[in-house]
């Protein structure tokens, strides 16, 4: 792969604008490229270049005892054709390059190209400056934190002043710098109190410690936020100068709560230091990319000039960022890993996902056969020439809702996995987005898997009922087939449900948790994968009908005379309305819960288009039921198709609406 398309592979989508413009610089190299073409006098031939080389002057194998004659070239100023300029203002650097070589032709070109040097490089080092503050002041934040942290775990254990480790009177003085590595040598070294603790030992071989607990008025600034607000808010520090003294329960529970918290919010910063620091690697490589380009078109030595300055400056020379590194990395296996370093390092930085071949394999696989049972089930319906038989009506009113279930879930899947794959063709963090633990969230391909795969077992539950006539001795239709696609639903419930570590549990979990926060809509403070599942539930209602009809059908017995009696139903048509309702009345919760907390008046009136959702569905379905089909239209069986979806293009329609604002409420 070309440096520039892994370049803009491994840029962080936010901060896509502060990297240099690679792209542009490589564009003025074309162009004096193409001058130098123009103005290029014949040179001496290639092979003679390679043999006049065999009379150089022999610079020896030990490099160490001709440094002082191969270093011609770095003192020799006639043949320098740069000269880089850094001029220091308001804290930072400035960087100006002046090409020296201006009597050449083209020179005007390699003035505006190292024009564009400069001001790329000036944009790099600022923004590396401004994000190396923010992170700063974010570790300073952590570190208030941690000492709230300490001093909340000194009050739940109910520890004293001072914690005698061995419980004995013998007594080692550990000075506080000890306790970062350093020891102490002479056995009987004594100092005051305020520094260290004193150190008393009479058996060498019998090693015991005092140490100093940490202040705990930092308690007294602390407040607990029970919910999760920012990466940042697991303890929050306030130092203001009226303090009220509230009553907070230092119980284990909650010292768990707070350990998590702040244990994920160190593997965030540790993230956002890992990007910076990829972020200033990459910029020096691109910057040094460049010049070895420019050096090989114009045949000049300057790059060695140029990366001299680059690595003088700020993006270059800083190393705030490793150390910063270093020492998250030695807190937080101390603090949050029981002192492994192994366990603390995987929880850092979590090893990527790898794609499986038995995935792909199983998606092409599942995909195929699908293919192959649609195409059979075209066939089957040609060859018998079941559109002509007199149970074809009976079987669309009785059989169509029974299979459109699975038809919906397989389509909103495959929606879905289309989703995935631009998501991460575009570099869209989603799993950080939606809270998926890193290396645990599902790719296109898996998602494709499942689909493909419960597409097949439906259709394969089409093909085997796919008769039209009844038992002629019985009246009945066959007990077995009737009751494969309940099966099948029955199979997916247990697999959602299922406890054991197969087909993606902690997905299935996230799925199943994300849902009851959606029915508990008001119970709960609402989260960006809350609003989410919630629209895509709003544009699900047609599904949710048809777990209502496989309770009817299969509950009332219909399934056996392959009967549709549920419409005359008053419990049916009464939850029929219910079951239209309740998605966008949980989305509706949700927004007005979350505007609640919000001064913006135009967000107010965005729950207003879920209350048209349902009326608009009510109107649709109520026309639905109390007006039958036309007669004399019920012989084609693609009417109950038309029936049984006419709601479907009201909900997109109304759903796209809703899921703007949805989107504007979220990032309000």
């Amino acid at each position: 792969m070309k440096f520039g398309k892994e370049f803009a592979s491994q840029m962080v989508p936010e901060w896509q604008a502060a990297y240099v413009d690679y792209s542009s610089l490589k564009k003025f190299l074309k162009e004096i490229h193409g001058v130098k073409q123009k103005y290029r006098q014949p040179d001496t031939p290639t092979r003679l270049q390679r043999a006049l080389t065999l009379y150089r002057s022999f610079s020896g194998l030990d490099p160490r005892r001709n440094k002082g004659g191969s270093s011609f070239d770095d003192h020799d100023v006639e043949n320098q054709a740069i000269l880089v300029n850094s001029v220091r203002g308001n804290g930072s650097g400035k960087y100006e390059t002046t090409f020296l070589m201006v009597a050449e032709e083209g020179a005007e070109y390699e003035q505006e190209f190292f024009k564009k040097l400069d001001n790329e490089l000036n944009k790099v080092d600022k923004f590396y400056r401004s994000k190396v503050k923010e992170v700063m002041a974010e570790a300073e934040t952590l570190t208030n934190q941690m000492h709230a942290l300490i001093a909340f775990r000194i009050k739940v254990d109910k520890l004293q002043e001072n914690f005698d480790v061995s419980g004995s009177n013998d007594k080692i003085m550990v000075p506080m710098n000890a306790l970062q590595g350093t020891t102490e040598s002479d056995n009987d070294a004594k100092q005051s109190s305020n520094g260290c603790l004193e150190i008393q030992e009479e058996n060498p071989k019998k090693v015991v410690s005092s140490i100093r607990l940490a202040p705990q008025e930092v308690l007294n600034h602390v407040k607990l936020n029970q919910a999760i607000q920012a990466p940042f808010s697991a303890a929050k520090v306030y130092c203001a100068s009226n303090t009220n003294k509230t009553q907070m329960n230092f119980s284990k529970d909650n010292l768990k709560k707070i350990q998590n918290q702040l244990k994920q919010a160190f593997i965030e910063f540790y993230y956002k230091l890992r990007l910076l620091k990829n972020y200033s690697f990459l910029n020096v490589l691109a910057f040094s990319k460049i010049m070895k380009k420019y050096d090989k078109i114009t045949s000049r030595r300057a790059s060695k000039y140029y990366m001299r300055t680059v690595d003088d400056s700020y993006i270059g020379n800083s190393d705030e960022v490793t150390k910063l590194m270093e020492r998250v990395e030695a807190t937080f296996i101390k603090h949050f890993s029981n002192s492994n370093r192994s366990k603390g390092m995987n929880q850092l930085r979590p090893k990527s996902k790898k794609e499986r071949h038995s995935t792909s394999f199983g998606t092409g696989f599942f995909a195929g056969c699908t293919a192959a049972l649609i195409l059979a089930l075209v066939l089957i319906i040609h060859a018998r020439n079941i559109l002509d038989k007199e149970g074809r009506v009976q079987y669309m009113e009785s059989m169509f809702p029974v299979y459109s279930l699975f038809g919906f879930m397989v389509l909103h899947m495959l929606m879905h996995a289309g989703n995935i794959y631009f998501w991460r063709r575009y570099r869209v963090n989603y799993s950080f987005i939606f809270g998926f633990k890193q290396g645990t969230e599902l790719g296109f391909r898996e998602v494709l898997f499942l689909s493909f795969g419960l597409a097949t077992l439906a259709l394969i539950s089409v093909v085997s009922n796919l008769d039209m006539e009844m038992d002629p001795k019985t009246g009945d239709y066959k007990a077995l087939t009737e009751l494969l696609p309940l099966s099948l639903l029955l199979l997916v419930i247990i697999v959602l449900l299922c406890p054991f570590n197969i087909l993606y549990r902690s997905s299935r979990f996230f799925l199943l948790r994300t849902s009851f926060r959606c029915i508990c809509a008001p119970l709960y403070k609402v989260k960006f994968q809350d609003f989410y599942l919630a629209d895509q539930f709003t544009s699900e209602v047609q599904a949710f009908r048809s777990v209502e009809y496989y309770i009817c059908h299969y509950g009332w017995g219909d399934f056996k005379l392959r009967q549709n009696t549920c419409k005359s139903n008053d419990i049916f048509n009464t939850f029929y309305f219910i079951v239209a309702v309740v998605p966008y009345w949980s989305r509706l919760l949700q927004g007005n819960q979350l505007e609640s907390s919000s001064l913006d008046i135009f967000s107010h009136g965005g729950s207003l288009w879920y209350l048209l959702g349902p009326c608009c569905r009510l109107g649709a379905t109520t026309k639905a039921v109390q007006e039958p089909l036309v007669e004399g239209q019920t012989s084609n069986p693609l009417q109950k198709c038309i029936f049984w979806s006419n709601g479907f293009e009201c909900i997109a329609e109304i759903c796209m609406v809703a899921n703007c604002l949805g989107s504007k409420f979220i990032i309000a």
